[in-house]
């Protein structure tokens, strides 16, 4: 027999939204993930916010719709709020009750940035990785680090010089700037458009933009990132934001560190082997156009072990992170400005790939 439709349906719905949501869905792990480090951090949030005044969107809800954006690809905020609105899954992950309205886009970026500005999403990361049952997967003698770039929202046209000197774009839209020929640099220009955004060339052969630079910290037994960071884009920033993540870590026994040759420089070898850090990098190995061997901080004190050869192999797995990061997440090009900001958004980039892998991860644990 054929159904037939009756307009418009109900005007009520006496089903729990919780039912709706399948027992087996994937987001129900992370979920549970997410409500035992956000139960850490609740003490946190309670020094954020005031006692006083108009209550904002809770900090929990914030948090876990900007994991939602990473997980689903959301290229915007206006987009996640639209989702959020309709979609049961997003409402229900948020924690947003049924009947209650999605914010307006403006407010919720308001409330999220004056959270995220206040290194939450580093504790964030710190807590997950810190709970029992992950902390078990993790390896606390193996690690690997790299670094990636992050083109900035801005355009080479803001790349302008400090002293207010040089032609302007041209007039309407999208008026075009001729910079042939002008030599740019760091110390002389600055964007117009974000002030923290570096000038950076990859390598020779690759052209030169505004980016940051995003570094993990990553452990080798199933490649989780145990530790995140931007900075600046310059020569030395992956080896300083390295130095930076180690003295983070808790335990000060001896550990390897896999690394590319970029990271095979004399005194960055010596700043690991002081904070007992056994340096796992690739050799340099550059012939200049001489003919002379660029000289190696690694000798065979290193390289002779097994070790050496299975942490080369391993720490390439970090471009997996980056990658999901990049795509997935929707970080190839940060829309937000300003280093901070850029910051907390990457983490919280790396935090969602973790969230997407733990889940699994424990479950092979189990059986």
């Amino acid at each position: 027999m054929r159904g037939r439709s009756e307009g418009p349906g109900s005007l009520f719905s006496y089903v729990p939204l919780e039912k709706r949501i399948p027992l087996d869905h994937p987001l129900r792990a992370i979920r549970q993930l997410c409500d035992e480090v956000l139960g850490r951090l609740d003490g946190r949030f309670e020094a954020l916010y005031s006692g006083m005044g108009r209550p904002s969107i809770p900090p929990e809800m914030l948090l876990r719709a900007t994991l939602l954006q990473a997980f689903f690809s959301v290229r915007s905020e206006r987009q996640l709020m639209e989702q959020i609105d309709y979609n049961l899954l997003f409402r229900w992950f948020v924690g947003l009750p049924l009947d209650a309205p999605a914010w307006h886009a403006t407010v919720f970026t308001h409330n999220r940035d004056r959270l995220l500005e206040a290194d939450v999403a580093r504790e964030f990361l710190g807590e997950l990785m810190g709970l029992k049952r992950v902390s078990k997967l993790l390896s606390s003698e193996h690690f690997s680090v790299d670094g990636t770039l992050i083109d900035a929202w801005a355009s080479m046209k803001s790349f302008r010089p400090k002293d207010g000197s040089g032609d302007p774009p041209g007039p309407r839209r999208n008026g075009e700037r001729n910079f042939r020929k002008e030599k740019r640099s760091n110390q002389t220009h600055a964007s117009t458009t974000d002030p923290d955004a570096r000038l950076y060339r990859k390598a020779d052969g690759h052209p030169s933009r505004l980016c940051f630079m995003g570094h993990v910290l990553m452990e080798n037994r199933n490649g989780l990132a145990v530790d995140a960071t931007l900075t600046h884009a310059t020569g030395k920033a992956e080896r300083e934001a390295t130095l930076v993540m180690l003295d983070r870590r808790q335990g000060k026994h001896r550990i390897t560190l896999g690394a590319d040759k970029a990271y095979d420089v004399m005194d960055f070898v010596g700043d690991l082997r002081q904070r007992q850090v056994t340096p796992h990098i690739a050799i340099q190995g550059t012939v200049s156009s001489a003919g002379t061997v660029r000289k190696t901080a690694i000798d065979g004190r290193t390289t002779r072990h097994a070790g050496y050869v299975i942490s080369q192999r391993i720490r390439k797995r970090i471009e997996e992170i980056f990658g999901w990061v990049k795509k997935p997440g929707g970080l190839a090009k940060t829309k937000l400005r300003g280093q901070p900001r850029v910051e907390a958004v990457f983490t919280f980039a790396v935090i969602a790939y973790n969230l997407v892998r733990i889940p699994k991860l424990l479950k092979g644990q189990i059986a």
